[in-house]
C-alpha cells in the first residue's frame, strides 16, 4: 500500500493549445478510495493513464509511495488497472483470467492457484471458476475483471469507468461490492466516474475536475454543504442546485420580492453587484414570500416529490417535498430559502462568498 501523489502534473496533447490536465496537486492517502468526478473532456481518465504510465507527463512529477514513477514503465509501478471493457480473454475460464498475470510472472502453480481461490471468494466467484467469460452476466465479468487486479497485490488500484457498461440496477449493487472490498482490503484507489452520484456514495474523498484543473478536493459531506465555486455547486447533486443570478442592494441579495442579508465579510468579497444565489431543491419553504412559481412537472418517488417549477421571469426550479404531496401541475406556489439555506457566489469570478 501506499500514498499517491501528483505534483504540479500537467499533460499536453499535440495540436490542442490547452492543457488536457492542467498543474494538478493532489495527495492520495494510503488505503484512501478517491473518486475523480467530472463532464466529459475535464482530464479525470488522463490524470488516471498518467499515473498508470499509459500517458507521458509534460510537467510536474507522479508520487507512489516515496518513489518517483513519472518516467516509469507502466510495469514497473506496481499498479493494477481495471478497465470500462473488462479485456477478459473468451478462450480461458473465469481462473485462467484471474490468475494469467501471476502465471505470465512464473508464479508457482500452487501459490497462483491459492490466491486465485482467495480472490474468487471475496467476489463470489468461487462456483464459476471453471466457466467461460461468455457464459457470465456483465457484473460477474466485471467482478472476474477486479479479481484480475486483486491477486496481483498491487500498491494502487486504478478503476477507469469501471460501471458504465451496465444497467442502473446492476450498478448500483456493484458500486456498494466495490466500496465494500476497497475497504476490507485497504489499497490505495483511484476510481473515475462521469456519474456524480456514483462518486458521492463511494468515495472516502471526492476530486471535482473542469477543463483540466481541480477544482475542489474534499469529502462528499463537505462537496455537498461547502462548494468552492459554482461549478461544482451545480455539478454535485441530484437534483441539481438551482441557481439564480440575481444583484445586491443595501438591504442585501435580491431573491424575487425578498432578500438575502450580507454579512460585511461577503459584501467586501464581491467584485460587483451581481450574485449568484445557490438553493438545493430540500431548502425551498414552500409559502414563504419570495417567489411565484407555476408547477410544470411533478416527479413522484414514494418517499420524495420533486416539482419542477417556472417563475415569471422563466426560471426554472427545482422544489424538493414529501413525497405523495397533493400539489397539481398548473399550480403556483410561493417559494423562499430556508434560513441558512442559500449559498452565496461572486457572479463575475464564480467563487464562494465567505
Amino acid at each position: 500500500m501506499a500514498t499517491v501523489t501528483f505534483r504540479d502534473t500537467t499533460r499536453f496533447y499535440a495540436g490542442v493549445a490547452k492543457p488536457a490536465v492542467d498543474g494538478l496537486d493532489l495527495e492520495v492517502a494510503d488505503g484512501e478510495f478517491l473518486v475523480l468526478v467530472g463532464p466529459s473532456g475535464c482530464g479525470k481518465s488522463t490524470t488516471l493513464r498518467m499515473l498508470a504510465g499509459l500517458e507521458g507527463v509534460d510537467d510536474g512529477t507522479i508520487h507512489i509511495g516515496d518513489r518517483d514513477v513519472t518516467d516509469l514503465a507502466p510495469k514497473d509501478r506496481d499498479i493494477a488497472m481495471v478497465f470500462q471493457n473488462y479485456a477478459l480473454y473468451p478462450h480461458m475460464t473465469v481462473g485462467e483470467n484471474i490468475g494469467f498475470h501471476l502465471k505470465i510472472a512464473k508464479m508457482a502453480k500452487s501459490e497462483r492457484e491459492s490466491r486465485v481461490r482467495e480472490a474468487a471468494k471475496v467476489l463470489d466467484l468461487t462456483e464459476y471458476l471453471d466457466r467461460k467469460p461468455a457464459k457470465l452476466s456483465g457484473g460477474q465479468r466485471q467482478r472476474v475483471a477486479m479479481g484480475r487486479a486483486i491477486v496481483r497485490e498491487p500498491s494502487v488500484f486504478l478503476m477507469d469507468e469501471p460501471l458504465s457498461n451496465l444497467d442502473a440496477k446492476l450498478r448500483v449493487q456493484t458500486r456498494t461490492q466495490i466500496a465494500s472490498l476497497q475497504r476490507r482490503l485497504g489499497i490505495t484507489t483511484i476510481y473515475v466516474t462521469h456519474d456524480q452520484v456514483e462518486a458521492m456514495t463511494m468515495g472516502d474523498r471526492v476530486a471535482v475536475l473542469k477543463d483540466g484543473i481541480l477544482q475542489q478536493c474534499d469529502t462528499p459531506v463537505g462537496l455537498f454543504a461547502r462548494p468552492v465555486n459554482v461549478f461544482v455547486a451545480g455539478f454535485i447533486g441530484s437534483p441539481a442546485m438551482n441557481l439564480l443570478e440575481t444583484t445586491v442592494d443595501s438591504d442585501g441579495a435580491i431573491v424575487g420580492s425578498s432578500w438575502l442579508p450580507l454579512t460585511p465579510e461577503q459584501r467586501s468579497a464581491l467584485t460587483g453587484p451581481g450574485i449568484v444565489v445557490g438553493i438545493r431543491p430540500e431548502g425551498w419553504e414552500i409559502g414563504g414570500t419570495g417567489l411565484t412559481a407555476t408547477v410544470e412537472v411533478i416527479e413522484e418517488l414514494g418517499s420524495d416529490q420533486y416539482l419542477y417549477c417556472r417563475t415569471a421571469g422563466g426560471q426554472v426550479l427545482t422544489v424538493r417535498t414529501p413525497g405523495m404531496a397533493p400539489w397539481q401541475r398548473g399550480e403556483k406556489i410561493e417559494l423562499a430559502p430556508k434560513t441558512g439555506a442559500a449559498h452565496l457566489f461572486d457572479q463575475a469570478t464564480g467563487d464562494r462568498l465567505p
